[in-house]
């Protein structure tokens, strides 16, 4: 951190941050403690303005996206205090970067949503930094069968170092008829970290009754899954969930 501005009190020039999401800390999800479920959050992280619907960036007259409020692909960059997390200066910052939005959504998806009994089933679809997350939040749970679903070997390869315990090529193989021939009578959870419409449909057809399905991946605006209802009535659960219900000053407790 090398400056603040006037009214910033939670850091001071100096500290280790990591940036994570924005959140206006007024309505009142954010006012119960919730800001990863912030009744904007879609406006603040995802349309390229600041709060007041002005850019805080330009170049040559023109308006350039502020993304999740901070840009932090930038080697610089203006972020309001509230995408701010102050961590510890004995901790590489190139360690704890990739846990400021990936990490703590995939660990999460599993550490503060699913919390997976000791020995259970979990499947993974999409081995990005969000699935990746998952697979290893899923093997420091215990689970018994941990099942990493892509369409590209390196990274089932590397999720086989990180934890998994199967993985299925969705191009070679049939994933639910897979996934039931390992477990027998389909996962107890399942995260879906690709945002592709097929993918949830898998998840969801892949589940044992009582099993439920995370969706963390993002689609583009008005993608659409078809799902059997019979299958969700029979006790199997779907819901969406959000930077892995981390708080901004507790970013890193997972």
């Amino acid at each position: 951190m090398e400056k603040v501005g006037m009214g910033v009190t939670t850091i001071q020039p100096g500290d280790h941050v990591v940036l994570s999401y924005s959140s206006c800390g007024g309505y009142p999800n954010c006012l119960k403690g919730k800001p990863y479920a912030c009744e904007v959050f879609y406006d603040l992280n995802f349309t390229g303005k600041m709060a007041d619907g002005t850019s805080r960036l330009h170049k040559d007259g023109q308006e350039l996206s502020n993304f999740f409020g901070q840009s932090s692909f930038s080697y610089y960059c203006v972020a309001n205090q509230r995408n701010v997390v102050k961590v510890q200066k004995d901790v590489p910052l190139e360690m704890l970067g990739p846990l400021g939005c990936g990490i703590q959504t995939g660990s999460g998806a599993v550490l503060n949503n699913l919390k997976p009994d000791p020995g259970s089933s979990i499947a993974v679809f999409g081995i990005g930094a969000v699935g990746l997350g998952a697979v290893m939040a899923a093997k420091v749970s215990h689970c018994g069968i941990i099942i990493a679903i892509d369409i590209q070997d390196n990274r089932l390869e590397l999720a086989k170092e990180l934890g998994a315990t199967h993985t299925i090529n969705a191009k070679e193989q049939n994933v639910v008829e897979t996934i039931m021939s390992i477990t027998g009578k389909g996962v107890n959870n399942a995260v879906e970290a690709s945002g592709r419409p097929e993918n949830t449909r898998f998840a969801v057809d892949s589940l044992a009754v009582l099993g439920h399905v995370v969706q963390v991946g993002a689609p583009a605006l008005g993608t659409e899954v078809t799902l059997d209802m019979n299958t969700i009535l029979f006790e199997r659960n779907l819901n969406g969930f959000l930077m892995g219900k981390a708080f901004r000053n507790c970013i890193f407790r997972c």
